[in-house]
């Protein structure tokens, strides 16, 4: 029903568009960008038809896409800055994306924010009125690297260095290729890209040690500060003493949500923001300083928050490494500061007295996250797959009941990031009813992997 509604707007669209649309691609007749990749992924198709009445690179859109969401629409629930759907058309003072895709479109908000097609195809529309207004030729929209500047204005920050931060993320991921979607179908292949930054080629891309300023309260941080409308000055810890380190979850990407911190109609803030692909970190707020991030003010007065890319429904985005890099930070605030290292001191935005937010939500694996905080139990596992058959399906959970996420190779060498229980299974290696967890939602179990111990590998933590 929803795939037929989305194939209808689209089609709408085309028919009843404003004049605007009329200068668009299928006048300009460009081929590269428009040919259509067939695809039987309900939001592939969505992706082709917007990429094909638009001119919009098709590959491009998906990556801008998983970048924002991870491509989950979240039933058409806003994030915490404002943005809807797949594509996180947004609608706050400082971007207003899904007010010009309804200008655009002709469509209604709500079909913009809780159908899959619409979504897709009003951000498609928004990106071309970006290209025109940019000049780019029937030629230059059909090589993506001329689309980092649109790119730029559909993030809409105001900060260069985050500006570049968030086109340079839709960039990588073109350049590493991803898989999208929560039954993985979707599928972007990796290739070469030289995206033409223009002015923002003259600012340190993040990572390098020249991304703005780097923290002078944690030396890996960049340093990227949020609107002064959205904090308090303070003398911390001699005006507030610091008790607690609250976990939250963005609900947006890592770049929308340090470029939201920056917006001073937000009214909210957070210390750090991490990364989930690498664990990289941003502070946004001094230590010394109360962010506006838990919903209380004693808390606020009394805590450091920490920010992690994701939504909470889906656990894709707690990776590995941004566990690791966010328990290492929160070990040197809690030795910094006298806080005990427990789930009494280091809580989740939920357990805030009087919160209306469930970050980090059930996904957030407090267990593994608290043994990376105490450092006793740290260490990356190893094992090699050794199967009788070609092949160790993968699981998405720790048991045979889990779906089948995919397969690794017999003899293939894989880490074990964290160990737990689950089903008893036998294999080559005996009978054991422990899991190995070699990547995020990603498990085997231990009787099929060598590792040089028998179940529980020392220092490897429990999942």
């Amino acid at each position: 029903m929803s795939r037929l509604l989305g194939a209808v707007t689209v089609l709408a669209i085309g028919l009843g568009g404003p004049a605007l649309l009329a200068t668009g691609p299928a006048a300009a007749g460009s081929t590269r960008a428009t040919t259509p990749v067939v695809s039987a992924h309900p939001l592939g198709s969505a992706f082709d038809t917007a990429a094909t009445r638009y001119g919009v690179p098709r590959d491009l859109l998906i990556a801008l896409g998983y970048a924002e969401t991870r491509l989950d629409g979240h039933a058409g629930l806003p994030s915490a800055s404002g943005g809807y759907g797949v594509m996180h058309l947004a609608s706050n003072r400082q971007v207003r994306t899904l007010d010009e895709a309804a200008t655009l479109t002709g469509l209604h908000r709500r079909a913009l924010t809780g159908d899959p097609a619409a979504n897709i195809a009003g951000a498609a529309a928004v990106l071309r009125s970006y290209a025109d207004r940019a000049g780019l030729t029937a030629a230059q929209r059909a090589d993506v690297n001329h689309w980092y500047g649109p790119v730029v204005r559909y993030g809409g920050a105001a900060d260069p260095t985050v500006a570049r931060l968030y086109a340079d993320t839709v960039f990588g991921l073109l350049t590493a290729g991803f898989t999208a979607g929560r039954d993985g179908a979707l599928t972007v292949a990796g290739r070469p890209v030289a995206p033409q930054r223009g002015a923002l080629a003259q600012v340190p891309a993040a990572g390098t040690g020249g991304f703005g300023t780097m923290s002078t309260d944690y030396g890996p941080a960049a340093w990227a500060p949020a609107s002064t409308s959205n904090y308090t000055v303070a003398s911390r810890p001699s005006t507030y003493r610091i008790n607690y380190i609250v976990i939250h979850t963005t609900q947006g990407s890592y770049a929308s949500a340090i470029s939201w911190f920056q917006n001073p109609a937000a009214q909210v803030s957070a210390h750090y923001t991490f990364r989930s692909s690498d664990g990289a970190v941003t502070q946004s707020v001094r230590e010394k300083d109360v962010a506006w991030h838990a919903g209380n003010w004693t808390y606020n007065t009394q805590s450091v928050g920490i920010e992690h890319e994701g939504y909470v429904d889906n656990p894709s985005w707690y990776t590995d490494s941004m566990y690791r890099a966010s328990a290492a930070l929160t070990r040197t605030l809690a030795d910094r500061y006298g806080i005990p290292k427990d789930r009494a001191h280091i809580i989740g935005h939920s357990q805030v007295p009087g919160a209306t937010h469930t970050d980090p939500g059930p996904n957030w694996n407090w267990t593994y996250y608290m043994q990376l905080v105490n450092g006793g139990a740290s260490t990356v596992g190893s094992g090699t797959v050794n199967t009788e058959a070609s092949s160790l399906n993968v699981r998405s959970g720790p048991g045979t009941g889990y779906t089948v996420v995919g397969s690794v190779a017999d003899g293939a060498t894989v880490a074990i990031y964290c160990q737990t229980t689950g089903t008893t299974v036998t294999g080559p290696s005996g009978t054991s009813n422990v899991w190995n967890r070699i990547g995020t939602g990603q498990y085997v179990a231990d009787a099929f992997v060598l590792t040089g111990h028998d179940g529980f590998i020392p220092g490897v933590p429990r999942c």
